[in-house]
């Protein structure tokens, strides 16, 4: 999970298929960031915190979040495409 949380980075670039090159245009993704952002701060406050019930459980759902949000950007960026007839 760990080495696929940085690879996942790498491939962004090549699995991006908008046709709009902003987010200024796709307001769910914006949304979307957002909501990374804050899931990305909050596994940095797990990541120091001790090794212990509430917190593996939290880190975990956390992280299965994280990689969600890279299922669900393209899906709603592409419907986002097909709504305004891109």
């Amino acid at each position: 999970a760990l080495v696929m949380s940085i690879a996942i980075l790498f491939f962004l670039p090549i699995l991006h298929t908008s046709k709009s090159q902003g987010l200024q245009f796709y307001p769910m993704n914006q949304i979307l960031f957002w909501y990374m952002f804050i899931i990305v701060i909050l596994l940095t406050w797990i990541g120091a915190r001790p090794v212990e019930n509430p917190y593996i459980l939290t880190g975990q759902i956390l992280t299965v979040l994280y990689f969600l949000y890279y299922i669900i950007n393209p899906i709603v960026s592409k419907i986002w495409d097909k709504t305004l007839n891109y």
